[in-house]
């Protein structure tokens, strides 16, 4: 297999030691002296470990998706770590196309995939995002939200992919409710058949240079959607799609200089069927209820939680005790939420690098469980690397 560039990152290093150092929990909200099967999960993380660069060969950088596989099956061993970037060498935006594989079990980085900047059945190209899982049939789903400059100018609607467990390329997805894939996927997956969601953030965003004359920020246009994917998978064959629900829509969206594009990102689905949606430009954590089952759109849900610690909220997963850890794209933290109550119960700093202002800034992305529960893998853009985060 391809092996990854040993060549430092092309971003500056950040400016303090911090992939090499505890860092401590910035505020626990729990009451003082509540039992410790009552304490914030963060509370129990001390430990952030840089594990490998995600810089390819090829140059592609900028880290976005975070995914665990569930399986063993072709160049994959079960609990690798999968990671899309989404530059390429140039550092546009929106360009990258390689998925990158870490072992944890040897500490060795190779490509998964490594697909063309031009696929004729992606409109607009490919750049791959946030948006991928890998089923338990083996099949890797990841979404592409296509440039060719780095900006939304010549923003493409993108596609979903579909790879085989070698990396191969076997099926592409595109249509009128795939409108550039962005947010982390969620699934309920049955080997024969499983559901995707995953959120869509391209409809009808204009250029980085159209302003809204009110704010003098990009314009929001409020098209984002919740897409929910069902699929039968045969044996051998690459996962068909029986199904397409929008089961929330009305979230906002827009050009970023930054982040390339704001819209909803982070997803994540508990026992009970309530898909957990970050709603980044409202600053706020939306529930939508029954969506395995829902037959209409939710809207723009129920609010879990706004403002507080969360800082345009990004990348979600659900920890070991059934709290949210969402990432903040407008400085370093990650913000745990009680999903039941709301309430925001612990922030820490896990990028704290003053390079950026606040520290931290547009530098976090995907974020992943560790399969023990004791930890979490995530990813930061300033360094091009691969994070653990343990007890």
């Amino acid at each position: 297999m391809p092996t990854l560039s040993t060549r430092p990152p092309r971003r500056a290093p950040p400016m303090h030691a911090r992939a090499f150092v505890s860092l401590l929990v910035l505020s626990l909200l729990s009451p003082i002296g509540a039992a410790a099967a009552d304490a914030p999960y963060l509370g129990s993380i001390h430990r952030h470990v840089m594990l490998a660069s995600t810089t390819t060969a090829d140059g592609d950088g900028n880290p976005y998706a975070v995914v665990v596989a569930p399986v063993s099956a072709g160049k994959i061993h079960r609990d690798d770590v999968l990671i899309t970037d989404f530059n390429n060498v140039s550092n546009l935006q929106g360009t990258g196309a390689a998925i990158v594989d870490y072992r944890p079990a040897t500490r060795q980085t190779t490509i998964f995939a490594s697909l063309p900047q031009h696929l004729p059945q992606c409109p607009g190209g490919i750049g791959l995002t946030t948006a991928m899982a890998m089923l338990k049939s083996g099949w890797v789903i990841v979404g592409s939200t296509p440039s060719t400059d780095g900006t939304t100018r010549t923003l493409g609607k993108g596609c979903l992919l579909v790879l085989d467990p070698t990396g191969k390329l076997a099926a592409t997805w595109s249509g009128p409710a795939i409108d550039d894939p962005w947010g982390n996927m969620a699934a309920i997956d049955e080997g024969s058949r499983a559901t995707l969601f995953v959120s869509m953030s391209g409809f009808g965003v204009p250029a980085l240079n159209v302003h809204d004359p009110k704010t003098g920020f990009p314009v929001t246009v409020r098209a984002a959607t919740v897409l929910r994917i069902a699929l039968s998978i045969a044996q051998g064959r690459p996962p068909v799609i029986t199904q397409e629900t929008v089961v929330a829509n009305g979230f906002g969206q827009r050009a970023d200089r930054d982040a390339f594009l704001i819209g909803p990102t982070g997803i994540a689905l508990d026992a009970k069927g309530t898909l957990y949606v970050s709603d980044a430009l409202a600053n706020r954590i939306a529930a939508i209820d029954d969506a395995p089952t829902r037959t209409t759109s939710a809207g723009l849900g129920r609010t879990v939680t706004d403002g507080g610690l969360l800082r345009r909220p990004l990348a979600m997963t659900m920890a070991s005790n059934g709290d949210l850890l969402v990432t903040n794209g407008n400085n370093g933290q990650v913000v745990e939420i009680n999903p039941a109550t709301g309430k925001q119960r612990a922030a820490q700093w896990i990028d704290a690098d003053e390079a950026q202002s606040p520290p931290g800034n547009h530098d976090l992305f995907g974020i992943a469980m560790m399969p023990d529960g004791n930890g979490f893998y995530y990813v930061e853009d300033d360094a091009n690397a691969l994070m653990e985060a343990t007890r």
